[in-house]
């Protein structure tokens, strides 16, 4: 599924091609997403100029001046700037095609993925209006983990997985990120410290950078907005690593099934 890091490299990745470009088209092949995809917009956004495409969570923002396109690519969408005339692939369902010939091309093979039009501002959407913070603002910081996670029984890793807590920490994120604190992904949220939450802090900034800069993590098939796929696999230091050594201390990696999720830690430096 891409995450956060993976849904703002797609962003850096398309905004340069179509941001204050004006909208020629809209071809919708299959609108049967998670959520039937609007047909209103192949009236909507023609003649209309992309103000501006910014990100909450995984959701993008598509700023149209009469109204805003959220976009969320699911478990296997992709979005790619592409030539109108270009070749389909299957499953390539919807095509925003644009005055400099530019085209907005997505591709969603599992469908779970959505396209909704909204004229409010986006923030106040039933999406998006109860997200946490962003792991990257200031706003996200050791005191507001620890004070949500007061008398917390949940586990430190669904914690924050949690996207009422913090948006973006996805299941190979949350992994890392622990690792980097050493902190121990089963301990409850409640009975971690306010400076073990610095760490952490700390540490999830430090890895969705990271990510971000390598252009993402490849598992299945995600790619960025240029078709490449993301590069941050190569760094991971304890997820999908089962049975490996541990790079800090020579431990074998451990794996345990958490809310379903797989979770990879290592029992030395995690205590």
């Amino acid at each position: 599924m891409p995450e956060l890091p993976e849904v703002e490299t797609t962003r850096l990745g398309i905004s340069p091609h179509i941001e204050n470009q004006t909208v020629s088209s809209v071809i919708i092949r299959n609108g049967k997403l998670r959520w039937p995809v609007p047909t209103s917009i192949k009236k909507k956004l023609p003649d209309q100029k992309l103000h501006s495409i910014t990100r909450r969570g995984k959701y993008l923002i598509l700023d149209f001046g009469n109204g805003y396109l959220l976009m969320h690519l699911g478990m296997s969408g992709s979005l790619q700037i592409v030539e109108p005339t270009s070749e389909l692939r299957k499953h390539d369902h919807v095509d925003i095609i644009f005055n400099n010939k530019q085209c907005l091309r997505y591709h969603d093979p599992r469908r779970f993925g959505s396209i909704l039009w909204t004229s409010k501002p986006p923030q106040e959407h039933k999406l998006l209006k109860d997200l946490g913070p962003e792991p990257l603002d200031k706003q996200f910081s050791a005191q507001h983990l620890w004070e949500r996670s007061r008398k917390r029984r949940v586990t430190i890793k669904q914690f924050i997985m949690d996207s009422h807590n913090v948006v973006g920490v996805g299941n190979i994120y949350a992994s890392e990120s622990l690792f980097r604190a050493g902190i121990h992904p089963r301990r409850a949220a409640g009975k971690v410290s306010l400076e073990q939450y610095k760490l952490l802090v700390k540490a999830i900034k430090a890895v969705i950078k990271a990510a971000i800069k390598q252009g993402g993590t490849t598992l299945r098939d995600f790619t960025g907005g240029d078709g490449k796929p993301g590069y941050f696999k190569q760094r991971l230091n304890v997820y999908g690593r089962k049975g490996e050594p541990c790079r800090q201390c020579g431990k074998t990696v451990s794996h345990c099934v958490m809310g379903q999720r797989a979770t990879y830690y290592c029992t030395v430096c995690q205590k």
